[in-house]
């Protein structure tokens, strides 16, 4: 038996066995994924590898125990969960495990292909609506540009920054939205509601 096998036969077993663990559902074990999610994240800036094995595999908990609430009711298990990946990564790199040339743009080529797989019907289709103000305005800006609408072309100039002054600059503007008594996360959502606008009036033609 593998070490994964064997997880998930602890799981499987503590089901059954652990009052706690049987009344959880995938709803009551969100906040837990989330938080165990950016313990990983800490751990990789910390360099600490002990650390980091430890996290992720209180990480890889966490999708281990929401495939066995699936497969209890006969949903998916953890197999479909891994295979359903796998079958993703080897679709979206065909120039890996088939005779196709590398892309020139990776990262667009990557969203193209993950785009059609979902039929989606914009660039903006699928972003979580619960990340933080800036990973959302990341997402945007990768997903406009990978199909073909640059920043500078919606209403977005490059600031010309350093790569080692960017941090630099996002406290100083955190900084000024005190000063002001706004809230830095807000007026970002706000800022990037226009944004999300004007790529859909772009995508519209």
């Amino acid at each position: 038996m593998s070490e994964l096998e064997r997880l998930v036969a602890v799981m499987h077993r503590l089901r059954s066995g652990c009052p706690w663990d049987a009344e959880q559902t995938h709803a009551t074990l969100v906040r837990y994924l989330v938080e165990e999610t950016l313990e990983v994240v800490e751990a990789i800036e910390t360099a600490d590898d002990d650390h980091l094995a430890e996290e992720l595999g209180d990480l890889l908990l966490q999708v281990v125990f929401h495939a066995e609430i699936a497969a209890e009711t006969g949903r998916f298990d953890i197999e479909d969960v891994a295979r359903r990946i796998a079958d993703k990564l080897v679709a979206r790199h065909p120039y890996v495990f088939s005779d196709a040339e590398v892309p020139s743009d990776l990262i667009g080529s990557w969203e193209r292909a993950k785009a059609a797989e979902k039929a989606r019907s914009s660039a903006l289709d699928g972003i979580p609506e619960r990340l933080s103000a800036l990973t959302r305005a990341h997402k945007v800006i990768v997903r406009a540009r990978s199909h073909g609408l640059e920043p500078a072309a919606l209403g977005v100039e490059a600031s010309g920054l350093a790569a080692d002054e960017l941090g630099a600059e996002f406290l100083r503007l955190v900084a000024r939205a005190e000063e002001l008594g706004l809230d830095p996360e807000q007026e970002a959502r706000a800022a990037l509601r226009v944004l999300e606008a004007r790529v859909r009036t772009a995508e519209a033609g």
